[in-house]
């Protein structure tokens, strides 16, 4: 794919440029919860909240809200199309045919995204989404890929179409030599997490076919559906922390709030099998969840190292599985917490051959602008930008994190949690993006 992104970037002269142009423009794992939520839990009232964990960028001083209401607008006039349904229910993911019920496409393709609350507090944008589980949860991606990229373009506009060339040149180049090194060291597993914090679409998409030429059958696929459509890509993505964080919420007892984190587990295997048993074990502590959790949680395929130090995390996986009379080296661990290329060397070196090993690249992998700024200026290097549930059915909902920098959900209630999950194993750790 020739395109030329500087002059790209340059030359807008339509009304307004659609930073997302599709529903299936998001990751993979929310369509997959999306359908287990439409089953189970589809009218739970929540809402979602952007949250800017890089404070010192004043968001509502960079992006016009003018501009931030017509994307967010633009999206809300989306809709699943026809040809997009058929492709969901005639594609194969994870080795699976008919992964998507006839009857959720179905209901899928009269879904319109609600109403958005907006406000500006101390230069920031509080951005919220209320209402039934079913019918908000897809604004998460779309709100943090919106904001990320206007904030990018502020950035890109300052400079000129030259400059621009010399600006994405060397970010290509960058990549290319990481990818380089990767198929050099022989790993393999890599796949493209970028979707939320990307330059943009265009680069993701050209970072992700520069990856497939370079790594070949390296290379597993993007957590984009929209690209993986496009260019007929293995679409990746399992689950996120967001369905603990309701189930625990709605909880009533102790027990039942510890029990959450497992219940959620029981009700995705009951529609999902294979290679999509992947469970995210550190909503509110990896060390907790492994300790108390049912034996039949081994079976699964593996698990996602998201906010621990990932050499720790996966150390203690292989002990839980070995306590548990399961072969490690079967199982696999996807490592995918603001990665990059020693990361990904480093974690290969220390664990291939003692387990099956994925990496889930995510920002550094389709934005990265540090240092390539022909002025030298760092208003492009990326945020730390999240969207969480904050609210279920008017309780607060909290997430604890293997990271103690990483908390989301009021103080008193985050205190509340951390008494009843405890602490064991909790770090800081610098947040990236």
């Amino acid at each position: 794919m020739m395109l030329n992104l500087a002059s790209r970037a340059y030359d807008r002269r339509w009304r307004i440029d659609p930073i997302v142009r599709s529903l299936l423009d998001t990751d993979f794992y929310k369509l997959l919860m999306l359908q287990m939520i439409w089953k189970h839990h589809a009218d739970v009232p929540v809402t979602f909240s952007l949250i800017n964990r890089s404070t010192d960028v004043r968001l509502a001083e960079i992006i016009e809200r003018r501009e931030l209401e017509a994307q967010l607008d633009h999206v809300r006039s989306l809709a699943l199309t026809n040809q997009e349904r058929i492709w969901l229910a005639g594609n194969t993911f994870y080795g699976t045919e008919g992964i998507f019920q006839p009857d959720f496409l179905a209901w899928l393709k009269t879904l319109r995204l609600p109403e958005y609350e907006l406000r500006i507090l101390d230069g920031q944008y509080e951005l919220r989404f209320s209402g039934p589980w079913s019918q908000v949860m897809l604004w998460e991606i779309y709100a943090v890929t919106i904001v990320n990229t206007l904030r990018n373009r502020a950035g890109l506009a300052r400079l000129s179409e030259l400059e621009l060339d010399v600006l994405y040149s060397r970010a290509k180049t960058r990549l290319w030599e990481k990818l380089d090194r990767l198929a050099e060291a022989g790993v393999t597993g890599i796949a493209d997490f970028s979707t939320r914090r990307r330059g943009d679409f265009l680069f993701q998409e050209w970072a992700v076919l520069a990856a497939q030429d370079r790594l070949g059958a390296a290379f597993n696929g993007t957590s984009n559906v929209s690209l993986a459509q496009k260019h007929g890509i293995e679409a990746i993505g399992t689950n996120a922390h967001e369905l603990p964080m309701v189930l625990t919420a709605l909880a009533d007892t102790d027990e039942e709030m510890r029990s959450a984190q497992y219940r959620v587990l029981d009700q995705w295997q009951q529609m999902y099998q294979g290679r999509l048993l992947v469970f995210l074990p550190d909503t509110y502590g990896s060390t907790q969840f492994l300790e108390e959790a049912p034996d039949w949680v081994a079976d699964w395929t593996g698990l996602r190292v998201d906010s621990k130090d990932p050499f720790e995390a996966g150390e203690e996986a292989i002990r839980w599985w070995q306590a548990r009379g399961r072969d490690p080296r079967e199982k696999l661990v996807l490592f995918s917490d603001a990665l990059d290329l020693d990361d990904i060397l480093a974690l290969d070196r220390a664990f291939r051959g003692r387990c099956r090993l994925g990496f889930g690249w995510g920002t550094l992998f389709a934005n990265d602008f540090r240092g390539c700024h022909p002025r030298h200026r760092d208003d492009l290097n990326p945020l730390s930008l999240v969207c969480k549930i904050t609210e279920v059915r008017g309780r607060p909902a909290v997430k604890l994190s293997d990271n103690i920098a990483k908390p989301t959900g009021p103080e008193t209630e985050i205190t509340r949690y951390r008494r009843l999950f405890g602490d064991a194993g909790a770090a800081f750790r610098p947040i990236v993006a």
